[in-house]
């Protein structure tokens, strides 16, 4: 009966994520303020190209840190990771998410909606509210195209160098050379350089609202910041590749009171994450 349970609520959390996740709604006047998106992101071969483009950057983040084998793990990530792109504008997408076998604390996203988080960002984690608030920040990335925007990855354009369209199908030595520059800019991004000052900003603003709009505590991504600030000087973090995390938590903390969400009560659930995240 047990099983059966479990099976059924895993059905449910798939279609219907925010019934399963049994968490109150943020209110309709926060659900006002959320940014309304202006357009939608829709031209078939500029979506080929960030799919493609993105699914040879994730290649290269497993192969830097190794995929962590644990089934259980990776299915609960995904199935809140799912539910939350849910309040995206990226309906086009098909998110998936896996866990790095890496005891450092950070998280990538890649282009096309490849989202990762390493095992040691999920050990400095105490509740599935925090967990959302990391998972939302790197959708926030994939749904705002920062690495799109700023390499300019189209499928249809002039310049050979943007064109992905062209570049994936052609079969020559100088088009594959450019396609590995392109991600390995990529990669330099994720791994050295980090996103722009105003990226990482937004991604976090946006995170707050994703979650928020879920029910989770509106706190939470502020929560683990202030948790894991403390490392920040030791280099354990991921502060050398992020703006520095006082100014990250004063925006969402500004963002929180200006919003009237300060001190509010949301569900941060607890046991549900640590009954699914027993690591190794």
């Amino acid at each position: 009966m047990n099983r059966l349970f479990k099976l059924i609520s895993s059905i449910l959390f798939l279609t219907f994520p925010v019934f399963y996740m049994t968490v109150s709604h943020a209110s309709d006047d926060f659900r006002k303020r959320a940014p309304q998106v202006e357009e939608t992101f829709t031209e078939d071969d500029d979506i080929r190209a960030e799919i493609v483009f993105g699914r040879e950057l994730a290649a290269r983040i497993i192969g830097k840190y190794g995929i962590y084998k644990n089934n259980d793990i990776t299915q609960y990530v995904n199935m809140l990771g799912k539910g939350l792109s849910q309040y995206t504008n990226r309906p086009e997408l098909e998110f998936r998410f896996a866990v790095l076998d890496t005891d450092s604390i950070n998280a990538f996203a890649a282009p096309g909606g490849y989202i990762f988080i390493t095992k040691g960002a999920l050990k400095a984690i105490e509740d599935e509210a925090e967990l959302a608030g990391v998972l939302a920040h790197e959708i926030a990335h994939v749904s705002e195209r920062h690495i799109v925007k700023e390499l300019d990855i189209k499928g249809k354009d002039e310049s050979t160098v943007a064109n992905i369209g062209r570049i994936i199908g052609g079969n020559t030595e100088f088009l594959r050379g450019v396609f590995t520059q392109m991600v390995d800019e990529a990669a330099d991004i994720l791994f050295e350089k980090g996103f722009k000052k105003q990226d990482e900003i937004d991604a976090d603003r946006i995170a707050t609202l994703i979650i928020t709009t879920a029910g989770y505590d509106p706190s939470a991504l502020s929560r683990y910041l202030k948790k894991i600030s403390s490392d920040e000087k030791e280099g354990k973090t991921i502060g050398s590749t992020h703006p520095l995390f006082s100014e990250r938590i004063e925006k969402i903390d500004t963002l929180l009171v200006d919003n009237n969400l300060a001190g509010k009560k949301y569900e941060i659930v607890k046991e549900r994450f640590h009954e699914n995240v027993r690591l190794r």
